[in-house]
């Protein structure tokens, strides 16, 4: 999966991102990890004796802030650091006429979570997890998982086939790790596919989880 760099544009955001990616001492031993050498999910594991979940987490935060790769080797997921982005940051971070030019991000317009037909409890997960209407990480807690996955399903119209690119277009606006949204949305039964990939398509009456 190839990354991109953020535009200058962008910079004050990216900026903020990169503070809050560091402000963990959890992140700040995943990168001191990453920049010895590429692991995955489970060696990064065990050597910080946390889960896989949680560790994925924290990666998904890490990767936000333009400072993971992301590449498979068969089915497993390999992180390396991108020291560019990393030197480049830190960089920024030490021009002081930049910060003191920085304006405030504009606060997340989040009304249309009022009009979600959902409980209160429901349309806090919304408000946690999103920044607008983007995700902001994915929840390792199935609970609110679900309550997100739900949501997503409705972006699929009932008997309507979608190849596998059109499914990655459409959850590729909500968050960039679409590949595992579509995975889960394939778990938890919400979408339905062809057998070895192909059209995906909504199951309009899913099983209770």
């Amino acid at each position: 999966m190839s990354e991109v760099t953020p535009p200058g544009s962008a910079m004050p955001v990216v900026l903020e991102g990169f503070f809050k990616a560091l402000a963990d001492s959890s992140r700040l031993r995943i990168i001191g990890l990453l920049g010895m050498r590429p692991h995955n999910v489970g060696e990064l594991a065990q050597a910080l004796g946390l889960t896989e979940p949680t560790v994925s987490h924290h990666l998904a935060r890490l990767r936000e802030a333009w400072l993971v790769n992301l590449r498979a080797e068969g089915t497993t997921r390999i992180y390396s650091l991108r020291v560019d982005m990393l030197e480049t940051m830190l960089r920024h971070a030490l021009d002081f006429e930049e910060l003191a030019r920085l304006t405030p991000t504009p606060r997340p317009d989040m009304a249309w979570v009022n009009d979600l037909a959902l409980s209160e409890a429901d349309r806090k997960v919304f408000r946690d997890y999103f920044n607008g209407r983007r995700l902001k990480h994915i929840p390792t807690k199935q609970s609110k998982l679900l309550v997100i996955l739900r949501w997503l399903a409705e972006k699929f119209a009932p008997g309507v086939q979608y190849t596998e690119q059109e499914v990655n277009a459409i959850l590729k606006t909500v968050h960039p790790d679409y590949a595992r949204l579509r995975r889960e949305l394939v778990d938890f039964r919400l979408l339905a596919r062809e057998g070895g990939g192909g059209l995906y398509w909504r199951v309009v009456e899913p099983p209770d989880a």
